[in-house]
């Protein structure tokens, strides 16, 4: 008999197949599991329930396709308002999503925004600082800052192409040649202009900063390196009246001096900023130059060139919430954020660029001018951190760290990290399941269904309050005021009264509700049944208004001396 070969153990050659696999994919792998977590913790964070621009956006989109850009109003009692359509070309977009598949479809549009959102700030993220671990990091942070600002809104939008931009910036600053960078920046800032146009001038901010480092560093190397100290030698070396010979020796002298200093300096960057003169950003001058001219190519006229500047002269920003100051301790993520900037920079040796430097400066100063702008700190000054956190890893990467940085952080940290996304993304969608699109304690469904079926809305007069005013108009319901806030103020329609002070003033008694109410010939009002106006009203009024129409959290009255 002869002895029988050992059988070869499939088992085992699978599992060597397997874990070749695994080795040659293995980036590939890790980025599809970094793509697919980041998208499910995007949808996480994506709010089910409307925000309240969401239902004029509908309406006044609808109200483009039938009557076109008209610069009117159609939507206050107010007669003969002007409108400037400052985020149309949104409205038009999100109108038609909603004809597709009502709130069901701008759910949907939201989901898919928020989720490209987090992939163009991690792709951004990658391709600029070279790192999968901490760019996936960096983006989690992001996307969990910037979350109460995810919703239907025309920002959502901007928010991509703003991080697609810098992303553009840097790179065209790279390689001028290639032309598709620059083309890219101006066709972002075409769409900035027709989808947003009140963040539009921050494209030019976004430049500032290479400008600002490229001509600071003409001014340090060819004044005070070079022609500041030639000019120095010079008049010393004319007052000790030496031969002209003399002179020239001195001078090449000082050339060579000033040479070696730079050099040095490039090569040891004794200093924590790096400052580097790229001849590339006069390029970058005439590419925002063009940007300019984009702001014509709106059907808005010259809105994109005032309509920040109009926004900042009136009293709307001092009265509206977003855009408020911000104020650190009421935002501790912010702050955390702050503190390791400055962390990295004390106590390690990162060096900053100059223009990233600016670039952090400036958004800091706009953020607490305005809380708003917390989210331009957010979205720029992530890829800046991601930098300097990526830098600072390879300084200190010594043989130890690095053994354990393999080890530790990118197999159980990171697993950790995994584990506890999916779980808090999982916990999240499950306790959005039974949100509603419509928020009933925020906006008067009920209270407009009773309106719409007992009054002529065509002749009564209306006061409402600014949160739910946009919701009002969806139902067809002509409002006092809501949350559009240009179009009540003079800046922008002209008039001698300012609707948007009268409404905040009567809203927090600091004016009394009856002299605005007599005002404007007011012959209903809605009110949230807790408001401050409300209560007065039951308490000393009740002649004078009668109630007729009152639910767990809104009341109708009616103007008895009209």
């Amino acid at each position: 008999m002869h002895k029988k070969e050992p059988v070869p153990v499939v088992h085992e050659r699978n599992e060597k197949l397997i874990m070749n696999f695994f080795k040659k994919h293995k980036s590939v792998i890790f980025e599809f599991i970094i793509i697919i977590l980041i998208a499910i913790y995007s949808f996480s964070l994506a709010p089910k329930t409307l925000q309240n621009d969401t239902f004029y956006t509908v309406s006044i989109g609808e109200s483009i396709r039938e009557n076109g850009i008209d610069n009117k109003d159609h939507f206050s009692w107010h007669e003969d308002l002007p409108y400037t359509y400052p985020h149309w070309l949104y409205d038009v977009i999100m109108s038609i999503i909603y004809d597709q598949g009502g709130w069901d479809a701008i759910y949907i549009s939201v989901c898919v925004l928020t989720i490209l959102l987090g992939l163009t700030i991690y792709k951004v993220n990658k391709k600029l600082v070279k790192n999968h671990g901490i760019s996936f990091v960096i983006t989690i942070g992001s996307m969990y800052l910037l979350k109460d600002y995810i919703t239907a809104r025309a920002q959502l939008v901007t928010f991509i192409l703003y991080v697609f931009v810098f992303y553009l910036i840097e790179k065209f600053i790279e390689n001028p040649k290639k032309i598709y960078y620059a083309i890219g920046i101006i066709l972002s800032s075409l769409l900035i202009a027709n989808l947003h146009v009140a963040v539009w001038p921050f494209i030019f901010v976004l430049s500032l900063p290479y400008i600002a480092e490229y001509v600071i560093s003409i001014i340090w190397d060819f004044i005070v390196y070079r022609k500041a100290g030639i000019l120095y030698r010079k008049i010393l070396l004319k007052i000790s009246k030496k031969n002209k010979e003399k002179i020239n020796e001195e001078l090449e002298k000082i050339y060579a001096s000033n040479e070696r200093i730079k050099e040095v300096r490039e090569k040891e960057e004794p200093y924590k900023i790096k400052m580097v003169r790229n001849k590339n950003v006069k390029w970058l001058i005439l590419v925002m130059l063009i940007c300019g001219l984009t702001g014509f190519l709106t059907p808005l006229g010259t809105t994109p060139f005032t309509y920040l500047y109009k926004t900042m002269q009136g009293n709307t920003v001092q009265n509206i919430n977003e855009h408020l100051p911000l104020t650190l301790i009421k935002n501790i993520p912010i702050m955390c954020t702050i503190v390791i900037f400055i962390a990295i920079l004390t106590f390690t040796k990162v060096k900053i660029r100059l223009s990233d430097l600016f670039m952090i400066g400036g958004l800091t100063y706009l953020m607490f001018s305005s809380k708003r702008q917390s989210t331009m700190f957010i979205l720029i000054g992530s890829i800046i951190l991601n930098k300097m956190i990526w830098e600072s890893i390879k300084i200190y990467e010594l043989n130890q760290i690095k053994g354990f940085y393999k080890e530790i952080i990118k197999n159980t940290a990171i697993l950790g990290f995994l584990i506890f996304i999916v779980s808090y993304s999982i916990i999240k969608i499950q306790d959005k399941n039974d949100d509603e699109y419509i928020n009933k304690k925020s906006y008067p469904v009920e209270a407009a269904n009773w309106i719409l079926e007992n009054l002529d809305i065509n002749n009564i007069k209306l006061f409402n309050e600014y949160n739910y005013g946009s919701y009002l108009l969806f139902r067809g319901i002509p409002v006092f005021i809501d949350s559009r806030a240009d179009l009540y103020a003079p800046e922008f329609n002209g008039l001698d009264n300012d609707i948007f002070m009268d409404f905040i003033n009567t809203s927090n008694i600091s004016k009394y509700y009856g002299s605005t109410f007599e005002k404007y010939g007011i012959t209903h009002v809605i009110l949230y049944k807790n408001s401050k106006v409300s209560m007065l009203i039951d308490k000393s009024d009740s002649e004078k208004y009668d109630k007729i129409y009152s639910d767990d959290n809104f009341v109708i009255y009616e103007v008895m001396d009209n």
